[in-house]
């Protein structure tokens, strides 16, 4: 086959999986939309969400929760789907990030076996105290934390939801950034880290925004910093880490995936049928409720992103010591 006939061959492949959008819209065949998580928590609330808003441009598109092994499960049934723009799914913070350097064993490759469709949301951790114990040892601040933690050596401590979650992997960043000791206690979920953390059987927390911001607002929590590089609207007043550490920014993050070797025309569809759902003003105040800002991205944007947080994490999962088998 000559070159001439080899470019006219991949063009007609091209056309003919550019076209699978359209004809599952004409023909009523839906799009499944994976979740690599159990049904009921952010991640799948947001993606029902903007399932709902691109129905009129792209059809019926079905919620697909397969959760278990960290989000591997349902990362790995994306990533073996055929990729013609008929089956996506979700990519987050552990599954694209974390887990390669935490599992022993991987399923698939988080660098090779996804193609970008656009980042969904962004939510900042914040980093919080009891209220009554930061009342107690004067702590108003950030540099207050650090002060103590250095004229009080091996005397802080801090939890969450498990070896080589979020709340982890954060904690030890600021440890290293702020020069300081503090023992980690894990739990079981993050759940069990703030009942412990109100409880006063942990100094300090990197929790979740969302987690984190009802008892924040009740005055059981005291928070010290966000751990976005910008403040956060939703804590007026707090500061983000990054003015104490520059750079410092270690958010939770998910946004959606097709198998590699989608075509790229398949991409751009999706692309733009879900940036505008995340552009949508009701998405942006369905998302609040969550304090999830809508962070829109191209593709090529959004595997770079990924690429960059795959690479930070690396270094603090090792640091960390934190190892699934």
């Amino acid at each position: 086959m000559n070159r001439r006939n080899i470019l006219l061959a991949s063009a007609a492949a091209a056309a003919v999986f550019s076209s699978s959008l359209a004809m599952a819209q004409d023909t009523g065949a839906p799009i499944r939309l994976i979740v690599p998580y159990a049904p009921g928590g952010p991640l799948d609330i947001t993606a029902r969400a903007l399932a709902e808003r691109v129905r009129d441009s792209l059809g019926t598109v079905i919620i697909d929760n397969k959760g278990g092994a960290g989000g591997n499960i349902g990362a790995d049934a994306i990533a073996k789907a055929a990729p013609d723009g008929l089956t996506i799914g979700i990519a987050a913070t552990a599954t694209h990030a974390v887990n390669p350097w935490l599992y022993a064993k991987m399923p698939y490759d988080a660098g090779k076996d996804f193609a970008g469709i656009t980042q969904m949301v962004r939510v900042p951790n914040v980093l919080v105290m009891n209220a009554d114990k930061a009342a107690q040892l004067k702590i108003n601040t950030v540099a207050d934390l650090i002060a103590y933690a250095k004229a009080n050596p091996a005397k802080l401590n801090y939890g969450s939801g498990g070896n080589g979650s979020a709340g982890h992997l954060a904690g030890e960043m600021f440890k290293q950034r702020a020069g300081i000791f503090a023992l980690h206690i894990p739990y079981r979920g993050g759940n069990p880290a703030q009942l412990a953390l109100l409880s006063g059987e942990v100094d300090f927390n990197i929790d979740n925004l969302a987690t984190a911001a009802p008892n924040i607002r009740a005055g059981k929590l005291k928070a010290l910093a966000v751990t976005s590089l910008q403040a956060s609207p939703a804590l007026p007043g707090v500061p983000p880490l990054s003015k104490t550490f520059k750079g410092f920014s270690i958010d939770t993050w998910w946004g959606l995936v097709a198998p590699a070797g989608t075509p790229k025309p398949v991409i751009a569809k999706l692309n733009k049928a879900f940036v505008a759902a995340l552009n949508a003003p009701e998405t942006r105040t369905r998302f609040g409720t969550l304090l999830a800002e809508p962070v829109p991205t191209t593709p090529e944007q959004f595997d770079a992103f990924m690429a960059s947080e795959r690479a930070k994490y690396q270094s603090l999962v090792k640091a960390s010591g934190a190892k699934v088998d």
